[in-house]
């Protein structure tokens, strides 16, 4: 009577399953932490509320200068004798500082250009390609020649290297005084580098063409007719503002509104609306102006732009 091979009776999908499931579990803990610091970072950036948050910064810092660079010098050396740990780790921070760019130049050439999304995707497709390709050529290997961290190792023999049994308990204490203030000056410098002080506060205020660019405006009117400009307003205050444009026809004898508007912007916004412009008399090199009123003080405009025009 035939025997049915054991393997036989698995079927191909969960022999699959099992397989991708032991290459994860059997994968180091240096790569495991830098895949998920990689996924952390995505959610640091997209999850509401996480993303406004300085932690989101300090990922965005790790990511961009050491995580990729790590990834790729795992691939690269999979044993502990190609590298030392030193080495690894300044390769870390040089490799980093070179793929990253390189890619934000691919991305260029792109239809997504140098944005955040595009950006945010590759470096976390490239890191994970890495790791698992790091991963894949150190199970190709030797167990004794893998390169690997062992992390409680690390810390013994820091422990050891930071409180050596002839100290004393004076000596203990200050130790642990001189770490804590070493702590305390990396996360106030880090603190500091990724939330940058408030900069100046203005307000962008600007017209253009009917094409959307700084030319071709309006300058000749028939009585009757009427003509687009661009109008644009961009808020840089640091907070919301409610602005009022008013648009005023002046030939320093009358002055008329032709075209007014309210809007409410938050910090950072744009605002741009195509205004049809029609003059409600005729004269030579009148002053058609723009002006800008800021939280509702209309006593003087806050920004002013303007154009002459005729009217036949």
């Amino acid at each position: 009577m035939a025997v049915k091979d054991a393997d036989d009776s698995i079927p191909a999908e969960l022999s699959i399953s099992l397989d991708i499931r032991s290459f994860f579990v059997d994968m180091a803990i240096d790569l495991k932490l830098i895949a998920a610091f990689a996924i952390a970072t995505v959610a640091l950036i997209y999850v509401p509320y996480l993303n406004e948050t300085f932690i989101r910064s300090a990922f965005g810092l790790v990511m961009v200068l050491f995580v990729p660079g790590y990834s790729l010098i795992a691939a690269l050396f999979p044993k502990k004798k190609d590298i030392d740990g030193i080495e690894r780790a300044a390769l870390s921070f040089g490799l980093s500082i070179a793929v990253t760019p390189l890619i934000g130049l691919g991305l260029n050439y792109t239809p997504w250009g140098i944005r955040l999304d595009p950006i945010v995707v590759c470096l976390t497709i490239f890191t994970i390609i890495c790791v698992l390709v790091a991963n894949k050529r150190r199970h190709s290997i030797g167990m004794e020649d893998r390169f690997h961290i062992d992390f409680a190792k690390v810390f013994e023999d820091a422990r050891k290297e930071a409180f050596p049994e002839s100290e004393g308990r004076l000596d203990k204490i200050l130790t642990v005084i001189l770490i804590l203030s070493i702590i305390a000056s990396i996360l106030v410098l880090a603190y500091v580098v990724v939330v940058p002080k408030q900069g100046e506060k203005f307000t962008e205020f600007y017209i253009l063409g009917p094409n959307g660019k700084a030319e071709n405006y309006p300058t000749m009117f028939a009585l009757g007719d009427q003509q687009p400009v661009i109008v644009g307003v961009v808020n840089h205050e640091y907070r919301n503002v409610t602005y009022d444009l008013v648009v005023v026809l002046n030939d320093s004898k009358i002055v008329t509104q032709i075209y007014t508007d309210r809007l409410t912007l938050a910090d950072n916004q744009t605002w741009e609306k195509t205004v049809q412009l029609k003059p409600d008399r005729t004269g030579d090199k009148m002053k058609l102006e723009f002006d800008l009123y800021a939280d509702g003080n209309m006593t003087a405009p806050y920004r002013e732009v303007h154009l002459w025009v005729d009217v036949t």
